[in-house]
């Protein structure tokens, strides 16, 4: 099985060490734009060859894990390269404009959309690591518009990576995916701006840091050339949990200056119910 990965860092470099696991006879090539990736890839041994778009016609599996603005124009050159019994997949954090950009592509039967929620703050070949999937859920968009046996193939891949699977519309992915992981980005990325911002004057203010504050603000550490690229093409579901999010905020702030510490204390108290709905959840 030829497994062609677009995309060998973090996301892409960790589906080729779990494939190269779990199935004996993959042979994985890569395809990146930039050339050191593709010689540490190799170096790391999760990579076999060094690959081109002009490769794909060999290729069994073509994985697409390039930044969502990228995939956009990439996915129908890879679909328009690839033999009919080919199955691509990507795993990108936005599914509409994708979704829509192949939908008559006379190819469309051969993706899968696909988005397993995982990953870590890192990127680039040395961040790939095994077993980044197990366990993890992996939703998937518009099953009926792949064919069956390329549905097969992606299940097989998906459940020996050990993924659990999910089933949902691109627009109500896209809507939840946004309440979920990109708010949660935009987050850590304005809690890290502020306390920089602060730290210009006061020096002391990372000695008091603690755990609590790492794990808060790990995910400011993401990579902005995928992140932005995802709030371009979810700008209106990220503008509505913004200004949810935004809401909330202010509304927390008038209690304090208000001194409705009684209200404080059962806003915390009724949203520690997080603790039941994430349980489980690493």
């Amino acid at each position: 099985m030829n497994v062609f990965v677009i995309g060998i860092g973090l996301i892409g470099g960790s589906l080729a060490i779990d494939i190269k696991a779990a199935f004996n006879e993959a042979v994985c090539f890569g395809i990146d734009a930039n050339a050191d990736n593709l010689d540490q890839a190799v170096a790391l041994r999760f990579i076999d060859h060094k690959a081109t778009m002009a490769d794909l016609g060999t290729a069994d599996v073509v994985i697409l894990a390039i930044p969502v603005d990228v995939a956009l124009s990439v996915l129908p050159v890879v679909l328009d390269a690839i033999h009919d019994d080919c199955l691509v997949f990507d795993v990108g954090s936005t599914k509409q404009k994708l979704c829509a950009a192949v939908a008559d592509h006379a190819k469309r039967r051969n993706y899968l959309a696909a988005h397993p929620i995982a990953g870590t703050e890192f990127s680039g070949p040395k961040a790939a690591i095994a077993n980044l999937y197990r366990g993890k859920a992996n939703i998937i968009c518009e099953i009926e518009k792949t064919a069956f046996k390329l549905q097969e193939r992606a299940m097989e891949i998906f459940t020996r990576l050990g993924m659990q699977i999910r089933y949902m519309d691109p627009a109500s992915h896209d809507k939840h995916i946004a309440y979920v992981s990109h708010l949660s980005h935009i987050s850590a990325f304005m809690l890290g701006k502020t306390v920089i911002e602060k730290e210009k004057n006061e020096r002391d203010i990372f000695d008091m840091a603690g755990s609590g504050f790492a794990s808060t603000v790990r995910l400011a550490k993401s990579s902005p050339a995928m992140w932005t690229p995802i709030f371009k093409q979810n700008k209106e579901n990220v503008i509505e949990t913004l200004e949810e999010y935004i809401a909330n905020l202010t509304q927390f702030k008038k209690m304090i200056e208000e001194e409705q510490f009684d209200e404080i204390y059962k806003e915390m108290e009724a949203t520690n119910h997080i603790k039941t709905i994430l349980k489980g959840i690493s």
